[in-house]
């Protein structure tokens, strides 16, 4: 390679990376990098059910406070180690659950299989962080209207729904389109705020001394009373930690470690610093900070300013909702979702349209309901803080078992990471009865139906592998002209759980129309714990047992975030493993669909028979799911009791 191709080659490099970087900014970062409009406000709300007073030790307290929980969640839980207990790429809950059942699966340990399930209900929580955080952030961001100019509070609630409709209209585009849109903005976000936040330290420049961990000691050990319920405020500034790690198998986890270290962390501090000086000049300032630290000339476009900045806020939980989702589904947890990649470089980068409205119906019902970002606060706490404590557990659990952590480095490590997780998970609960209720609420929901999904699937896979038989015996009973049939010209693809038993369709075949096809593949799909599985992985073949008779099993691999597509694999097939080549083109594919109904055996509660029954419906269609040609595509029906 010469001088000038390698130099190309570093420029492409670099280029790429600097867009990976770009496009996290406007994707990842959103949610945690508005924290700042409104954290300081909360702690120090005089509405709050546990309001901290306005003083000179308390607000030196609440900014170390602030900072140190920033430092200690977010860049130590989970920039430094979270985010390397990765499935192959892929970050959040969901991955660090699939780490957890293959252990299970290898070695049997319990434990795994119970902490997979407590994660369940983490990704569960997420749902509800998912559906509070763009109504709280765009609520906080065009509140500020208020602050330009009184009369315009009416209009907060309307400007606010609208913002949120066109943010999820604008979802199917795609994560690296919307990041490229909104990255540039988060740039000058984070500089905005970054800059307006050393404007404020500049009139009170002790304030700085709150970066002494010894402010943040001494106000919770001399004043617990206070500080603790403050925590359950203060954890605000780490909203946006999971879908950080969630969202990194959009864009690696390399440039979403740079983004924070070197302009995100830098911009929120300052801004922490900014508003906590300027509330040490005049303790009115409480009312709205963030926005009176920014001069009176800027205030109407930090509003606007803010505004988008919330919006992409909104992006980093809606595409962290999406990828939790899509994992959940391959793993059993939830129907199988029609699922859209947006990108041929990033796999990770998809859009689930059932999810996508779901979430903007239920963020325009939180609007509506709510009407302030301070209403929706005391909300927001409890689906961040109770995340974050069974992702620290799982990730400790992850590295004693997985990585052989020394026992007491996790001991003593860890044990100083989930103590601090539970504090603010305490702190948390003391706001049940003012809204702390709604995530549990949404998470207990999401997690019976998850549970119950995982449940139902078990009962009607036992009832239909009855029911087929075994796949060996009736290719025996085939090869023996037990059944009398006649054989006939083309090629045959029947769809098939596995190749322990006979597809339904094919019986019926058999046994009602009395004819098989002279090139006959029983095709099962695998869903492997990885994103995506190579492509001299993607088939294996199996001539069950006769070499002649024209029937062969093909199982396709495909990782969890590839859409499967069932042509594609069985045009990959050596004709000399199939007994000839198979003309695709002509090709005739069944399908057995199952049609469930609610029966007397004790399998399940009639109420969760009645929520099985009902998930089903929002199944994608399985032609489509498959990349089935439609028009040659044969759906036969069955009916299964649950």
């Amino acid at each position: 390679m010469t001088d000038r191709q390698q130099a190309t080659t570093s420029d492409t490099g670099s280029a790429v990376r600097l867009a990976l970087i770009v496009g996290a900014l406007g994707v990842v970062f959103g949610d945690i990098g508005t924290s700042p409009i409104y954290t300081i406000q909360t702690v120090f709300n005089p509405g709050d059910p546990h309001p901290v007073p306005v003083s000179t030790e308390n607000v030196f307290g609440i900014v170390s406070l602030v900072f140190w929980s920033v430092m200690i969640i977010v860049t130590v839980t989970y920039i430094l180690l979270a985010m390397r207990a990765d499935n192959d790429g892929e970050g959040g809950i969901m991955a660090l659950i699939t780490l957890l059942r293959r252990w299970s699966a290898q070695r049997g340990r319990r434990a795994a299989a119970v902490l997979a399930g407590v994660g369940i209900f983490g990704a569960a929580l997420f749902f509800g962080d998912s559906m509070i955080t763009p109504a709280i952030s765009v609520l906080s961001a065009v509140e500020g209207l208020k602050v330009v100019e009184e009369s315009l509070d009416e209009l907060v609630v309307p400007i606010t729904a609208v913002i949120i409709v066109l943010l999820f209209l604008v979802q199917k585009r795609g994560t690296a389109a919307v990041g490229r849109v909104f990255g540039p903005v988060m740039i000058v976000w984070f500089v905005a705020i970054g800059a307006c936040g050393v404007a404020g330290i500049a009139h009170h420049p002790d304030i700085l001394k709150a970066l002494s961990p010894m402010y943040a000691l001494n106000f919770l050990v001399g004043n617990f009373g206070i500080a603790f319920f403050a925590l359950a405020a203060v954890v605000l500034a780490v909203t946006g930690a999971e879908a950080l790690y969630a969202d990194m198998g959009h864009f690696g986890r390399r440039p979403i470690t740079r983004a924070w270290l070197i302009l995100v962390f830098p911009a929120c501090v300052l801004s922490y610093m900014g508003q906590g000086a300027l509330i040490l000049e005049d303790s009115r300032n409480i009312s709205s900070p963030f926005f009176l630290l920014v001069p009176e000339w800027g205030r109407l476009p930090m509003v606007v300013l803010a505004t988008a900045a919330t919006v992409i806020a909104s992006q980093a939980v809606i595409t962290g909702a999406f990828s939790v989702a899509s994992q959940a589904a391959q793993l059993g947890y939830l129907p199988r979702l029609r699922i859209a990649h947006t990108s041929e470089s990033r796999i990770g980068q998809i859009y689930v349209p059932w999810v996508n409205w779901l979430l903007m119906v239920s963020v325009l019902t939180l609007v509506f309901a709510f009407r302030s970002s301070a209403a929706l606060a005391f909300a927001f706490g409890m689906a961040v803080t109770g995340t974050i404590t069974i992702t620290t557990s799982l990730f400790l659990y992850v590295a004693r078992q997985r990585w052989h952590a020394p026992l007491w480095l996790v001991g003593a490590g860890g044990g100083l990471l989930i103590a601090v997780d539970l504090l603010f998970l305490a702190a948390n609960m003391t706001k049940l009865v003012h809204g702390a209720w709604l995530p549990l609420l949404i998470g207990l929901t999401m997690f019976t139906v998850m549970n119950t999904w995982q449940r139902g699937r078990e009962i009607v896979t036992s009832e239909r592998e009855r029911r087929e038989g075994s796949l060996h015996e009736f290719i025996d009973q085939l090869r023996n002209g037990k059944k009398p049939m006649r054989r006939v010209p083309g090629a045959a693809i029947f769809l098939n759980r596995g190749k322990r038993t006979a597809p339904l369709a094919m019986r019926a075949n058999v046994e009602h129309n009395h004819v098989r096809h002279d090139h006959v593949v029983i095709m099962s799909i695998e869903t492997e714990p990885v994103p995506r599985v190579p492509a001299d992985q993607r088939v294996v073949v199996d001539d069950l047992g006769y070499a002649d008779d024209g029937i062969t099993h093909v199982t396709a691999k495909f990782g969890y975030a590839e859409t499967p597509d069932v042509p594609g694999a069985l045009a990959m097939l050596d004709p000399a493993t199939t007994e000839g080549r198979i003309p695709l083109d002509q090709a005739s594919y069944f399908l057995s669909k199952i049609e469930l109904q609610r029966g007397d055996r004790p399998t399940m509660a009639a109420w969760r028979k009645r929520l099985f029954i009902a998930t089903s419906y929002i199944a994608a269609d399985a032609a489509e799911h498959f990349a089935l040609p439609r028009e040659r595509t044969v759906i036969m029906g069955a009916h299964i009791d649950v």
